[in-house]
């Protein structure tokens, strides 16, 4: 047994057996591990910012933990803005990294690069593999710390020589360090504040779907706080018979106005909301200047814990939560805009659907015409690098295979990584995806009048704009495999949505609007 093979053995006795990749040359063996290992499901991805981005939506919607192999420090480059995303998600990521042999880093090979820079800059966990023999227990403690704290990003790079070498065999992986719990006085105490006028609940990770999200209504059930979330969520349960939980916007101001009367914001499994960007003459932070933000529970702590515990502290074991209803628009006609397709798109969503929305300018109109209805999941971008919706649906849908999900992007995101179409044709994935095509960058016209430029120029206008030539999403998708449509009206896009949702296997909408 080699040490590639060791490490194969070790993974999958821990539990992972999905692996999305991107290999090179100082990969071959391990790929040869692979290939006489088929208890691992090997995903093909063109570029390795689908192959990051589809192990963090694996991980959203599993629970479970994917691997990604990539290709020497360029490899891991190309896939950090997804690795970035993964991190701000508190996703858990195992990044197996070649890199040459060794005694072949001495020579300025083409390919050598500051591996361990690269990767540190975004990893909570990185180890270089030091030989064969320590291979396993290497991939073991990646694994271990990538499942710690609610979830991590942990890399293991692998010079080419220990993955060929002799090994001693699999590794036992122990398991992870239980997660930190808030002291019970401090549970009392936040008790006492949740009672009191304008207190607010502001919760984040596992809190936000299943059983944690039912725990946080029933505190703001029996309390009367108010329970809320940032806009950009990893995952929350949203649609009929979900907990209502309301969310804060993407311009400053109008969050700043929502959390209005807010007196004290207690943190539950989220950080301190802040802006986006900074602005002139903005805050950085919504809440108001007199109002006290109480750290009960970071990400990375027990926040099923402490929200059982709090359940009790508040008396609220009997307490119902607030359910949205079922609100579905009709609908509509006429020619295409954002707010129509998200009306055809509440319409007809169907039960248990995953919603993957990264279409940024139109998601705000999405998000407001879905939030009541059909049950479904959605999940956002709360890393802000762009390019995420394709892998992210890739990632989702290989972890849910009997669940419809929807990728809805823009036109200028769906560019950066659409190469994930063709992961979708090859592995026969259930994805509708609709690209709004808008033509443009079009958020950046609004970050141009935010930032105090009124007028906007010719180089500023070929900065923003798609146009000339036009993107043709259509054969775009055709040439990676996926059938795909374009429509121009609302009928026709409640139509191509019906043939999306109706068929097994991927299909694009060109949304011209």
């Amino acid at each position: 047994m080699n040490g590639a093979e060791s490490l194969v053995e070790t993974l999958l006795a821990a539990g992972v057996d999905v692996c999305f990749a991107n290999p090179g040359t100082s990969e071959m063996h391990f790929v040869a591990a692979l290939d006489s290992h088929p208890g691992m499901r090997c995903v093909l991805k063109l570029f390795e910012g689908g192959v990051t981005g589809a192990a963090d939506g694996y991980r959203r919607m599993s629970g479970g933990l994917a691997a990604t192999l990539l290709h020497l420090a360029p490899g891991f480059g190309n896939g950090y803005a997804s690795v970035h995303n993964a991190r701000k998600a508190h996703s858990a990521m195992l990044n197996i990294v070649g890199d040459h042999a060794d005694y072949h880093l001495k020579y300025d090979a083409p390919l050598k690069g500051d591996v361990l820079g690269v990767t540190q800059s975004v990893s909570d966990w990185v180890r270089v593999g030091a030989d064969s023999r320590s291979v396993a227990a290497d991939g073991a403690a990646g694994v271990r710390a990538a499942l710690s704290k609610n979830g991590q990003i942990a890399t293991l790079i692998l010079p080419a020589n220990t993955a060929w070498e002799q090994a001693d065999g699999p590794a036992p992986m122990a398991p992870p360090a239980p997660l930190h719990r808030p002291r019970p006085e401090r549970i009392a105490a936040v008790a006492g504040v949740l009672r009191q006028p304008g207190a607010v609940l502001f919760v984040g990770g596992s809190a936000l779907y299943g059983d944690h999200a039912r725990l946080a209504g029933k505190i703001a059930a029996r309390t009367g706080c108010r329970l809320m979330a940032d806009l950009f969520v990893p995952r929350m349960e949203r649609g009929e018979g979900a907990v209502t939980i309301e969310c804060l916007q993407y311009p400053v101001l109008e969050s700043a106005e929502i959390l209005r009367d807010a007196t004290r914001l207690v943190l539950c499994g989220a950080g301190q909301p802040v802006a986006f960007f900074a602005y002139p003459d903005k805050p950085s932070t919504p809440e108001p200047g007199d109002c006290g933000i109480i750290d009960l529970c970071d990400p990375s702590m027990d926040i099923g814990w402490t929200l059982a515990a709090l359940v009790e502290a508040t008396g609220a074991t009997d307490a119902v939560p607030l359910d949205l209803p079922r609100d579905l628009p009709e609908l509509p006609a006429g020619a295409l805009d954002a707010r129509k397709v998200a009306q055809a798109v509440a319409a007809l969503l169907p039960e248990g659907a995953i919603v993957v929305n990264e279409s940024i300018t139109a998601g705000q109109p999405l998000a407001d015409a879905t939030r009541m209805a059909r049950r479904h999941d959605w999940l956002a971008n709360p890393g802000g690098a762009i390019g995420a919706a394709l892998p992210l649906a890739v990632g989702a849908a290989i972890a849910c295979p009997e669940r419809k999900v929807i990728a809805a992007t823009g036109d200028g995101s769906a560019m950066y990584t659409l190469q994930s179409l063709w992961t979708m044709a090859r592995e026969g994935l259930d994805v509708t995806v609709i690209v709004y095509a808008n033509r443009g960058y079009q958020i950046l016209r609004g970050e141009l009048a935010n930032v105090g430029v009124q007028q906007v120029g010719r180089n500023a206008a070929r900065m923003f704009n798609l146009e000339g030539p036009e993107l043709d999403w259509v054969a775009l998708a055709r040439g990676h495999g996926v059938e795909a449509e374009r429509v121009e009206d609302a009928e026709g896009f409640a139509a191509a949505f019906r043939i999306g949702l109706s068929r097994p296997g991927p299909f694009l909408i060109e949304a011209a609007c």
